[in-house]
């Protein structure tokens, strides 16, 4: 959820730090602070955005090469210049940025406090780094690696922490518990963040470091470690990322350059895996468990938010044609009720960036359990990806937008071939109609950037809604969870209450909330479920509610049903979630500038849900 960056060299180290937290911000935007070790440690923060630091900053002394800095989601203590990162120990011998929770704080607080610490926070962050120098002051510690290493052997939670250290200024100490940290590794200097992309502009070659990881860095020198104190596996890998992909371009929002990029990153994330020629879905990260899947007697699929929207397009799908029972759970609640898992079961994780803590230990527990796991996201090098038996990245490019929209469909590109493969494969389909889907698929990019071509007319119509309180969205079908993301987006970025339902359940209490003041967004296309649909918004007119429907170009019928329209090309029904979700994503984006939203960073939200 935060954002973590640090810099040891002979750079000019302020600099470095303020373009990484100006990276990192859409991981929390609560507060923001740098420490700069320079005869002595130098602390400034403030509430507020990173633009709020520099100015607070802007006559202070942040000479240094070394240096650390935070950009905060609050989650102990509220956003205020007190609790925001870095932290201080009591007697001042360590400053740490921290992202994570840790679990037993309140216990570790107590303890201290008996002991005489005296904290000025409401942080379990301030616990760690008193914790940290109770230790160092004891005899027979001799290292302030050896005090962090000691105080982590009593946590219970999760961590990205990087230390520094008073007495030991030419050093920074870094340790990772189920919270992304990576390493950037340059000549006679080292980077840590996050994530990469505060790093790419100095250097493409990192190390993700590994749950129960202690990296001790200096100029010219790097120790990987455990908590333990044995050697750490570790590989250094490139990224494969440019500064390029972290701009807005000619945008006015990362969220609307990213709505626009659909069309590139769908053929992105099936370029290579459909090979026209053969007429084939080639999964490569699938090859060598190919077998195990197709015999399977279920798949599970995790996720959180948008990723679980997605996977429920995933279970019409592979329940239709490849015949495989699916269940489709929350993460956050899938590893608490004890779920019953087998050896033949399958469990794919999705999460876009690969270390959604719910997914990620949820999909450590079905492991355990025996269970072949999968994991979809699009993050190479990260947690879930490390922690799977195989998997397929989404090859979506970074997403910095804080309410997910390309990172959707290209998860569903991914799990619509994953289920064409499997159906293939099982041979519940036969080779005419793969080779329909594959057709399908290839036409999807450019049929997405004509509806990108009707931006102006969904503008317009935003215009009459954006004073609305309340909208409901309605769907059946493979686009029952398209009308789940669309409200979604809208109560995200607009902060209008929005409910997605499935269209049948309507008569079962949302219809009681349809009035002359509610927009109803009914998203439908031609399928099974159209004269279902018709009747579902007959039922709306007739109680006077505003129907804006999403409808295949040509559909007459709902066209003088429906107030206003948003259309689709046509397409088969089993990809039309990949075109319908599309204009309800500029819906949303266009009310939300028009309320003066934060449409980048919309309130108490952040991009990668790192903690529970």
């Amino acid at each position: 959820m935060c954002g973590i960056v640090g810099y040891i060299g002979d750079k000019n180290v302020y600099p470095i730090l303020i373009k990484g937290l100006q990276r990192l911000e859409y991981r929390g935007y609560d507060s923001a602070g740098v420490c700069i070790a320079n005869t002595g440690l130098k602390v400034y923060k403030q509430k507020g955005k990173v633009s709020e630091l520099e100015s607070f900053v802007a006559s202070k002394d942040v000479h240094g090469t070394i240096g650390i800095g935070h950009t905060r989601w609050a989650t102990h203590g509220e956003p205020n210049n007190t609790n925001a990162h870095p932290h201080t120990s009591m007697n001042g011998s360590f400053v740490l940025v921290h992202n994570g929770i840790i679990e037993n704080y309140a216990k570790l607080k107590n303890d201290l406090v008996q002991k005489g610490i005296v904290f000025q926070t409401d942080t379990d962050t301030e616990v760690l780094v008193n914790l940290i120098e109770y230790y160092y002051e004891q005899d027979g510690i001799d290292s302030a690696e050896m005090a962090v290493r000691i105080a982590l052997s009593k946590v219970v939670g999760a961590y990205g922490i990087v230390v520094l250290c008073r007495k030991e200024e030419n050093k920074m100490i870094a340790a990772r518990m189920g919270s992304p940290l990576v390493i950037g590794i340059g000549q006679g200097e080292y980077f840590l963040a996050s994530d990469a992309s505060p790093i790419i502009e100095y250097t493409d070659s990192v190390i993700y470091m590994n749950d129960g990881d202690v990296a001790i860095l200096e100029k010219h020198s790097l120790t990987l470690k455990t908590v333990e104190n044995s050697p750490a596996n570790f590989e250094v890998t490139k990224v494969d990322l440019s500064i390029g992909d972290l701009d807005k371009g000619d945008f006015e929002h990362y969220m609307l350059k990213e709505i626009f990029e659909q069309p590139k990153t769908i053929s992105d994330t099936y370029r290579g895996r459909i090979n026209p020629q053969k007429d084939d879905i080639v999964l490569g990260g699938l090859i060598d468990v190919w077998d195990k899947i197709v015999e399977a007697r279920r798949i599970i699929i995790i996720g959180c938010g948008t990723s679980w929207h997605a996977a429920l397009v995933a279970e019409y799908l592979i329940e239709e044609y490849a015949r495989v029972p699916v269940e489709v759970e929350y993460a956050s609640e899938f590893r608490y009720r004890k779920p019953i898992i087998d050896k033949g079961d399958i469990v794919i994780a999705i999460s876009q960036s690969g270390e959604t803590a719910d997914t990620l230990a949820a999909l450590k527990m079905a492991k355990q359990n025996g269970a072949l796991i999968l994991g979809i996201c699009n993050v190479v090098g990260s947690s879930i990806a490390r922690e799977t038996d195989g998997g397929v990245y989404t090859h979506a490019g970074t997403e910095i937008g804080v309410a997910s929209t390309k990172a959707f469909t290209a998860q569903v590109t991914v799990l619509t071939l994953f289920a064409f493969k499997l159906a293939r494969l099982k041979e519940n389909i036969d080779q005419e109609t793969y080779q329909l889907f594959i057709k399908e698929m290839l036409a999807i990019p450019d049929k997405v950037e004509s509806v990108l071509l009707a931006h102006p007319k969904i503008k317009e119509i935003a215009k009459k809604y954006k004073d609305s309180v309340n909208a409901l969205y309605l769907g059946r079908g493979y686009l029952f969870p398209v009308a789940l993301e669309g409200a979604l987006k809208l109560k995200e970025i607009s902060y209008i209450h929005a409910e997605g339902y499935a269209a049948g359940e309507m008569k079962h209490g949302p219809i009681a909330l349809v009035d002359d003041n509610l927009p109803v967004v009914v998203v439908s296309a031609k399928d099974n479920y159209y004269e279902k649909v018709v009747s579902n918004i007959q039922e709306v007119k007739a109680r006077k509610g505003n129907i804006i429907a999403v409808v295949t170009e040509g559909d007459n019928g709902l066209r003088n049903m429906a107030d206003d329209l948003f259309e689709i090309p046509e397409s088969h029904p089993a990809v039309a979630a990949l075109l319908t979700v599309v204009p309800l994503q500029l819906f949303a984006y266009y009310i939300a500038l028009m309320r003066g939203c934060d449409v980048d960073q919309p309130r108490n939200l952040a991009k990668s849900v790192t903690v529970e």
